[in-house]
This record gives C-alpha cells, structure tokens and sequence, in this order.
C-alpha cells in the first residue's frame, strides 16, 4: 500500500485557508498515486485553543463531509489526523477516518489531554477505543501526547492492530522523545507506526515536523525534514506477521502477573 503522509505548517486560527491548503495537498499526492493519506493534529484550527467556541468544527461536520467526498473523489484511504470539534457544549480534538468508500469508520477523541499546552483547560478527553479497518488492514489510530502512554498502545495492539496512525503537533523542544517513543511503541508492539507532525509555529510553541514510518522491526522507513513536504511510502503490511511469529512476544506475555500491580489505581 502506498502512504502519503502530509506534514503541514498550519494557520493559527484560519480553518477556511487550512481546508484549502489539505484539499490541495491531498489532491496532488491522489494523482501520485497514493492509495491512503495521513493528515496531523488539529489541523483546521491549530491551538488556538481560547478561540474554539468561534473556530471548532460543530459536530464535525464539515470536516466528514470534507473528508468523505475526497475520499471518493479520489479512491482514498483517509487518516484525516485530528481536528478541533464541538460536541454538544464540549469541546474535543477528534480524529476521523475514511475508507475510500466514503465510509466513516473512526470517530476517536484523544484520550490523554497535554497540560504543557493547556489541553485540560479547553478539551475533554475521550473514553473509547480507536480500532478500524481500511480495505484488509487492522489499524488503530491515537493522538500525539498518547504515545506516551505505552499501555494504551499496547491494548489496541493486543485487539489486532497491524499499523497505529499518530497525527501530532509535536513540539521542537522535546522532538527526540518523539522519535524514540515512536520507535519504541513499533517495537514493542512489533506493528507499523505511521506518525504525522506538523512544521511551523504558534504563538507559543515551535514545531520541526520529523514526522516517521517504522516498521516492526524499529526501521524508519522514512523521516521527514523542518519544512512542509508530503512524502510517499510503500508499505508491505505482511511484515507484521512475519515479526509477530519470529519473536512471539504476545504469546508469551504473563498478564496474571502484571495484573496485581494495577489493581490499586
């Protein structure tokens, strides 16, 4: 399968010239090819996050009409990273994915909201899982700061996740926890991850994009440079099989014995 993967520097606060920007981007990779997209977090508005009762998405609304329509326009798989949204009188930072049927499949609110950048001030965390189907991949898809989380990952890898997408808007400053944590969550869980960042700058935060592809193994496939770039990747998802018999690391997990350790929180 070939992955476009779209590392952007987006507008603060400009949903209208962020949606131009992802529909341009993702129309060029289409005619090259591509056979599934991945876009990073909160790309229609960026973190401006005291602005989102003006600037969210209500429902999600334009964005999964936006999403579906390309994604049969062009006969694509979307990751379409995340987005800041409204639901109800909440606000989240969601992420929606579609086959390129049109078909929604995910629907994923990030579950571990990132003080430093004042998430839990503005956002709700979600409460459920991310695991769907693109054609015959078993993929799963988390958020950013939930990486840092490796029992999160690990569960959905235990549910049969072949791939994890990650969108992000991952800062400068802390951009080599980025890297190993990205590799660590593929070996472990000895799955792709396909991870998505962002260049550019807010008011408050500066981003080098890096964005990556690892294999089971820990091979980085590709990594992205400091500036806005999409990248194509042709990724052989059989691998995953193949790891998972060569060290069979699932099987041969003890979770009665981790259990007791957990029974307190």
């Amino acid at each position: 399968m070939k992955i476009a993967c779209i590392q952007l520097d987006i507008e603060f606060g400009e949903p209208k010239k962020n949606f131009h920007k992802v529909q341009t981007l993702i129309e060029q990779v289409a005619k090259e090819g591509a056979d599934l997209v991945v876009l990073p977090e909160m790309w229609n508005t960026a973190y401006a996050l005291t602005e989102l009762e003006e600037l969210a998405d209500r429902e999600g609304e334009q964005t999964k009409q936006f999403l579906s329509e390309l994604a049969v326009k062009h006969h694509l798989h979307i990751v379409g990273g995340s987005v800041s949204t409204k639901k109800g009188d909440q606000f989240y930072n969601t992420m929606y994915v579609y086959t390129n049927k049109g078909e929604l499949v995910a629907d994923y609110d990030k579950a571990h909201l990132f003080r430093l950048m004042d998430e839990h001030l503005y956002l709700h965390a979600g409460n459920k899982e991310n695991l769907f189907s693109l054609g015959s991949i078993r993929a799963s898809g988390v958020i950013c700061y939930d990486i840092r989380f490796p029992e999160w990952l690990r569960a959905h890898a235990l549910a049969g996740a072949d791939v994890i997408f990650v969108p992000a808007q991952w800062p400068e400053s802390r951009i080599d926890h980025w890297k190993l944590l990205l590799q660590a969550r593929a070996i472990e869980n000895q799955c792709f991850v396909i991870a998505v960042n962002r260049i550019g700058q807010d008011p408050n935060n500066r981003f080098n994009g890096q964005s990556m592809v690892i294999a089971p193994w820990g091979k980085i496939l590709w990594i992205g440079d400091e500036r806005e770039e999409y990248a194509l990747i042709d990724v052989d998802f059989s691998e995953v099989e193949e790891v998972r018999q060569r060290i069979p690391v699932f099987e041969d997990r003890r979770p009665t014995l981790y259990k007791p350790l957990f029974e307190s929180e």
